[in-house]
């Protein structure tokens, strides 16, 4: 309050000492602005937008899983046009999932080469195609020294977690006792920052294994104060509010994707946070959005990664109802029937349309689907996921949601297939 009337009483004086020079040498304000001040005048206020506190980072997703050509390197140059203060990861930077030295070696000298271009300092978070395996995680640590660290910038805590500690196993994303030990000192020591962001790779909460991976340890270090949580791993845009805080689970920022857009998460970007006195402003820029003044992307050398082996695909489209009415944002999907139904491995999907319609996606999007047969399941969650990151409430009947129980089935062939879902109560 103190700081609000001597900002005022600053405004005022100014004013009042422009309108008795009646314009000549015109006073500097204590925000360093110059303007000749009259009765009228054609601006809001002179309040600027350019507090100490103020500052501007970035936040990177994921760049592998099957990545693309020429989109990580792209967003690198498209972050200096930015200028940011520094850019933030959530990992999976490389493609990892291989024991081989040297193309583990050849991999993160090809992904330093872009961060090594960029202007500003980058920080790196490690993610399971990081660290996949005893090889990859000696690997990272003999590049990088450590997979959880944190830093301080304008009374602001950056927490960088290991969501895989020490690596990938079946149960689950875990951190380990030493990490939250660590976290908690840290957390300690750092107790009247202003805010807190903390970045790993795989959102936690949403798993399974949430009351045993240690993510319900770290959040009771983390209760009480002001923080936001950056995550990646899923390749699909998600906002989360646990203990009154906002948790993003981010896109892609070059990783593989259907990209079928805003309304299925699937896109690229970067995440713009502006740090005000208040707490962080987020933006969500995509990338097809950042040009520089000659109204040019960048083109650079970055190759994609091939991905061999895909069954070609056939256009699939369709119609679900229910009790003959159609059913808007329905989520279909088509799990492939092995082993004599007893296996069902998802493929293509799809969200129905206004009027109940849907195109399917197996690799891209609208591409259709593979042949074969099919159980389906469709479900309508309203949200899908609850604030909290567990799946909203099913509005369609729940056999429809289990691909062992569900009675709709299809056939794909080899040329243009023409599907109706009849759901019934």
């Amino acid at each position: 309050m103190k700081r609000l009337l001597l900002a005022t009483l600053a405004v005022c004086l100014l004013v009042g000492a422009m309108a008795l020079s009646g314009g000549q040498n015109a006073p500097v304000a204590p925000n360093g602005l110059v303007v000749d001040s009259a009765e009228r005048n054609p601006w809001t206020h002179l309040r600027l937008n350019n507090s100490p506190d103020t500052f501007h980072f970035a936040v990177v997703s994921d760049r592998t899983g099957g990545h693309r050509a020429r989109v990580f390197s792209q967003a690198v140059e498209q972050i200096n046009l930015m200028q940011p203060s520094f850019v933030l990861s959530v990992g999976d930077l490389i493609e990892g999932y291989t024991k081989d030295r040297t193309k583990l070696a050849e991999e993160w000298k090809e992904f330093q080469t872009y961060t090594h271009k960029l202007q500003m300092p980058f920080f790196y978070v490690s993610g399971n195609h990081d660290t996949a395996n005893e090889i990859q995680t000696k690997e990272y640590d003999s590049r990088f020294g450590k997979r959880y660290y944190h830093f301080l910038y304008r009374d602001v805590l950056i927490l960088v977690l290991c969501s895989d500690d020490p690596y990938e196993g079946k149960e689950g994303p875990r951190v380990s006792k030493e990490q939250i030990e660590w976290a908690e000192k840290t957390l300690k020591e750092n107790q009247n920052v202003r805010w807190t962001f903390v970045a790993l790779h795989k959102p936690m909460w949403v798993f399974k294994n949430v009351d045993t991976g240690g993510w319900l340890d770290m959040e009771k270090l983390l209760a009480g104060r002001n923080y936001t949580v950056f995550a990646g791993h899923v390749h699909r845009y998600q906002k989360f509010v646990r203990q009154g805080m906002n948790y993003y689970q981010l896109a892609t920022t070059g990783g593989g994707s259907k990209m079928r857009g805003v309304e299925y998460g699937e896109f690229d970007h970067i995440v713009w946070v502006t740090m005000n006195k208040d707490g962080p402003v987020l933006a969500n820029i995509l990338l097809d959005g950042i040009y520089s003044e000659s109204m040019k992307q960048p083109i650079s050398a970055e190759e994609g990664q091939p991905i061999y082996n895909r069954k070609p695909t056939y256009p699939a489209r369709g119609t679900v109802l229910m009790d003959g009415a159609p059913v808007a944002g329905a989520r279909v999907t088509l799990h492939l029937v092995e082993q004599e139904g007893k296996k069902f491995t998802s493929a293509a999907d799809a969200i129905a349309a206004g009027d109940g319609t849907f195109t399917l996606s197996t690799y891209r999007a609208n591409d259709g689907a593979t042949t074969g047969e099919f159980a389906v399941t469709v479900v309508l969650r309203e949200p899908y996921f609850e604030p909290s990151g567990k799946l909203g409430p099913n509005r369609l009947p729940e056999k429809y949601a289990d691909p062992k129980k569900t009675d709709l089935r299809v056939k794909i062939t080899n040329e243009p297939n023409e599907l109706t879902l009849r759901l019934q109560q």
